[in-house]
């Protein structure tokens, strides 16, 4: 992927594996925001990053999220927060990110710890409301919550994204209205 063109953002989708998607709420609808997210990350040319939890008994991030990753590197971690894992740090530390967007699962563990980690850091956080999944879907409520105290901003992914083009002249704006139609 070329320089971000928003420079000190990255966008961070996490474990997004089959092992733990087989028992997310509305499954299909985070695959599919997911999907949309990284795809608008590489309109933007906004960095982004994968992480899958332990692959090696979990398995890869599923064909899909890959796909729409296209050549964004993917790092194996056994750490709950990425942010705790040696090269995810490093990755972000050589980016200089100033402002860390989450998707993936699962929201009340890792999209969780990770973000508590990117604050006590300084880093601004955002989260894809509609771009993140859990198994309880109540427990992803209450995380997500605790998270808006802390200062973290959660939004659906449309919002930010519109936020990122500022007005129809971007010249990612048709091509990001026309992924929106796709995705629903």
């Amino acid at each position: 992927m070329p320089d971000s063109e928003v420079p000190g953002a990255l966008l961070l989708c996490i474990d997004m594996q089959s092992a733990f998607l087989d028992s997310i709420a509305d499954r299909d609808s985070i695959i599919n925001r997911c999907q949309l997210a990284l795809q608008s990350a590489r309109g933007l040319g906004l960095s982004a990053v994968l992480t899958e939890q332990v692959p090696a008994k979990r398995g890869p991030t599923i064909g899909s999220i890959a796909e729409a990753a296209g050549d964004a590197p993917v790092f194996a971690k056994t750490t709950f927060s990425a942010l705790a894992d040696e090269a995810v740090s490093s990755q972000l530390q050589s980016h200089e990110v100033e402002h860390l967007i989450l998707c993936g699962l699962e929201t009340p563990i890792c999209i969780y710890q990770t973000a508590i980690d990117a604050l006590n850091q300084d880093i601004a956080v955002t989260i894809l409301s509609d771009a993140c999944g859990a198994r309880r879907p109540h427990d992803a409520l209450a995380a997500l919550d605790a998270l808006k105290r802390l200062g973290a901003h959660v939004l659906p992914l449309e919002t930010v994204v519109y936020a990122m083009l500022h007005d129809t002249s971007h010249p990612f704006f048709k091509s990001f209205t026309k992924l929106v139609k796709t995705h629903g």
